[in-house]
């Protein structure tokens, strides 16, 4: 799936301005889209996390990882210049739906 940002479905609203709020709305958002694609986070393979700030890893790291308790996919994890937005993290995954 293509990259989310924490934006609130239907708005072109952060759901919180700091990075442990928006990764929280992230991973709501890709749960959302893996429900509907028929598939879920255990058939998630590969993941890959943009940030705006390396300093933010800790936090969202641990947010992350609650979703992918056993056996996580592959992850990338990058800083990068700059999200869409003004967004402080950016996660896309590829999965298996059935």
């Amino acid at each position: 799936m293509s990259g989310q940002v924490a934006l609130v479905p239907g708005t072109k609203d952060f759901a919180a301005e700091d990075v442990g709020g928006q990764t929280e709305q992230v991973m709501k958002n890709l749960e959302a889209i893996l429900k509907e694609a028929g598939s879920d986070f255990g058939k998630v393979v590969k993941c890959t996390i943009l940030l705006a700030d390396m300093a933010d890893f800790g936090v969202v790291n641990e947010i992350y990882g609650k979703r992918f308790p056993v056996d996580p996919p592959a992850r990338a994890t990058f800083a990068v210049k700059g999200l869409p937005l003004g967004a402080l993290v950016e996660i896309d995954c590829v999965a298996i739906a059935e």
